[in-house]
């Protein structure tokens, strides 16, 4: 078999403002890593549920 790079996605962020501020980014995630990362933010907006609902419960 060939050779093959796994299949990523990338992306790059050029920023500039004003004269002296200059922001560069690059990264590069797999379709795994992609997952991964959709599962922890899931996992985090599913654990903040039963915090805002005790924080508005009245409390007597």
């Amino acid at each position: 078999m060939a050779d093959e790079k796994p299949s990523g996605h990338s992306a790059s962020l050029d920023l500039r403002v004003g004269n002296h501020l200059t922001i560069k980014a690059e990264t590069r995630v797999t379709t795994g890593g992609l997952l991964a990362i959709g599962a922890l933010v899931s996992g985090i907006i599913l654990a903040t549920v039963p915090l805002v609902a005790a924080a508005r419960r009245r409390r007597y």
